[in-house]
């Protein structure tokens, strides 16, 4: 099939699906193809209207609902790239990812509070605009994401991959035609991108606001869903639930359950696998950067237990040593990738710069080996990297938002694990004077929730008087982790 416009997907399927068809389901509400289509119509009238146009960066901040999607496809039909943050972002911390951006417009539910100079609240009344526009344009960029940083600073991700997609082209078997349920933020890649190629495929998309448990399984129940993602702790937290709970809901409509985004344990995934089959369960490795990606279902994996799988659309990988020669199998070392397409070409960073090998083979930092079978093993996803409930954070962030405080001699953010969330923020801080004046742990939690996002900050505090640093000035959050994982083993 030919390659269609993302701003003309509500219009195709209204076309061929009818009037009647849904698209949209959410706590706020339900929405058909011809709904979305003329929603997003009038929003992009609107958006035009205040100076919106091809290949502008506009940065979207809200929460999970119909409205999100109705923006998204409104910025695609005037060729604009949507940027996603959360919507629960602080203040300093949005304030400094749009410093770097510079987005041509801010769209937030709180407009009027947000630090920038154009904000457009969703909830403006767009009555008075057509539900038709003349030409849907195809942005250069189809998106744009934003993460933390490994040094502490934040960056855009931003996909090269133009705006317009090819319906009937595999992607990671999601569906056609039939049910996704996206359980997770939109404001993070995976469910975005996900829940976005389910509508391009036609899907109906069941969305929650937040994850619960048992009322995932019961709307897979109700619309007969056939498809979802996940992140670990929400498999567990499925897991957690009574038998008798559990095994109420008729969810034999799945044919697909995956998960991403942190290490699942072999024990779960044992257990999610005698419960419904190998044949439906899958796993997706990969990073935003698009560079290279495994999907490996089930059965594959038993074969080859704890592996990730193998890289497909002819991603290549290469494992390398300290010294930048290629390891011997199943000897550890940096995950380097190559896409099909070359280097430099699925993405670029806006604040960063990649981590390049020669030849143009760049890593995300996950330390990892393969096996003879060239199945990829990950020893540690980004060795300082804490992946919590499937949310990535960068230590150098926590310790960057903690250092601020003006008692506060050295900070380090490690991981520790953690049986719901897979992993949690441990901070350990030196005060500037053995006494730590009246600086308490409370202080502290206030302190940082005023700087960062709710969920990259410390669950956990432990307090010292020896330095954090070694003879050379740095810090190695690895000893430091490991030194507590020994003495939490011998309790």
């Amino acid at each position: 099939m030919a390659m269609i416009p993302m701003g003309m997907i509500p219009s195709h399927y209204a076309r061929i699906k009818g009037n009647d068809a849904l698209c949209l389901t959410y706590p706020d509400g339900e929405l058909t193809w011809s709904q979305l289509e003329s929603r997003a119509n009038r929003r992009a009238n609107m958006f035009q209207t205040l100076g919106v146009g091809k290949d502008d960066f506009i940065t979207v901040a809200l929460e999970n609902g119909i409205v999100f999607h109705e923006i998204c496809f409104a910025l695609w039909k005037l060729g604009a790239t949507p940027h996603i943050v959360s919507h629960r972002l602080p203040a300093a911390e949005l304030k400094a990812i749009l410093e770097l951006l510079k987005p041509a417009a801010f769209v937030a539910t709180t407009a009027a509070d947000a630090p920038y100079k154009f904000c457009i609240s969703p909830d403006l009344d767009t009555a008075s605009y057509p539900d038709s526009i003349p030409e849907v344009n195809v942005a250069k960029y189809w998106k744009a994401m934003s993460s933390g940083g490994s040094t502490g600073r934040p960056k855009i991700i931003v996909d090269h991959q133009p705006a317009e997609v090819d319906p009937e082209e595999w992607f990671i078997d999601l569906p056609q035609n039939s049910c996704v349920l996206n359980p997770g933020p939109l404001y993070h890649n995976v469910p975005f991108v996900m829940t976005h190629h389910g509508l391009f495929r036609g899907n109906h998309i069941v969305g929650m606001s937040r994850f619960d448990a048992a009322e995932s399984l019961r709307l897979v129940e109700k619309h007969r869903a056939s498809w979802v993602m996940m992140v670990p702790t929400m498999m567990h937290r499925i897991w957690r639930l009574s038998e008798a709970v559990r095994t109420s809901f008729d969810i034999s409509s799945l044919g697909v359950v995956s998960h991403v985004a942190s290490p699942m344990p072999v024990w779960l995934k044992e257990a999610w696998i005698k419960w419904l089959g190998a044949d439906r369960i899958y796993e997706l490795y990969g990073g935003t950067e698009g560079t290279g990606g495994t999907w490996i279902r089930g059965d594959e994996w038993l074969a080859h237990k704890g592996t990730v799988g193998k890289f497909i659309r002819d991603a290549k990988v290469r494992v390398l040593n300290d010294e930048g020669a290629d390891c011997e199998s199943e000897e550890i070392g940096e995950v380097y990738l190559m896409p099909a397409t070359g280097p430099g070409s699925t993405y670029h960073y806006i604040g960063a710069e990649p981590k390049v090998a020669d030849g143009g083979w760049e890593t995300l930092g996950d330390m990892g080996w393969l096996d003879e079978d060239g199945y990829l093993y990950l020893a540690d996803r980004r060795t300082d990297l804490i992946i919590s409930g499937g949310a990535n954070i960068y230590p150098a962030e926590v310790e960057a938002a903690l250092a601020e405080h003006p008692e506060v001699d050295t900070a380090v953010a490690i991981g520790l694990p953690d049986e719901d969330l897979g992993q949690i923020v441990h901070a350990i801080v030196r005060f500037r004077c053995s006494d730590r004046i009246e600086v308490g742990e409370e202080e502290l939690r206030n302190f940082v929730e005023e700087r960062l996002a709710r969920y990259k900050t410390p669950r956990t505090y432990e307090f010292v008087e020896y330095s954090l640093r070694d003879d050379a000035g740095k810090v190695r959050r690895s000893q430091l982790r490991s030194q507590r994982l020994s003495e939490t083993s011998r309790v």
